[in-house]
């Protein structure tokens, strides 16, 4: 049975900001990015189209199981997709914080936004569909990788910081 296009819609959304934010990085990554000191637990360049892919397209998934389950923006899943939603736009903005504006200092403060938001998301989809709340564990898994990582940057780099 195929999925409805608003599952489809869902999944792709959330990649949408992934794939803007992807032309952001391209720009700096060869120059700027190379300098800073980084961990040596950094994820190779090649890893993060593929990860952060199968991370959005999860949560985009779990959106539609909650709002599928939860009676849409009327019902008991608003909140929870509001959520989501504040989850999405602080997602989207790290990148241009930490490529864009090179400011460690925000990226950091939108990494602990982001956590805080997304394991209440997941908390919040579990409540009207376990499953939608699984399939955030992933995002929750990598996003403190990340907030390590960016961390660690704003630490090791502090006489660059703007």
């Amino acid at each position: 049975m195929p999925l409805p296009l608003s599952a489809l819609g869902a999944t792709i959304l959330p990649n949408v900001g992934g794939w803007a934010g992807s032309f952001l990085v391209r720009k700096h990554y060869s120059s700027w990015y190379m300098t800073l000191k980084k961990p040596k637990w950094t994820p190779p360049k090649y890893s993060f189209g593929p990860i952060w892919t199968v991370l959005y397209s999860g949560m985009g998934f779990a959106s539609y199981l909650v709002y599928k389950e939860g009676g849409g923006f009327q019902g008991k899943a608003a909140i929870p997709l509001a959520v989501y939603g504040a989850n999405l736009a602080l997602n989207w903005a790290w990148t241009p914080l930490f490529f864009g504006y090179h400011s460690f200092k925000w990226s950091v403060i939108d990494g602990m936004l982001l956590m805080a938001t997304a394991a209440l998301t997941g908390a919040l989809f579990h409540k009207v569909d376990p499953r939608a709340g699984l399939l955030m564990v992933p995002y929750l898994a990598w996003l403190a990788l990340g907030s390590s990582f960016a961390f660690y940057i704003y630490q090791a780099n502090d006489k660059i910081i703007n």
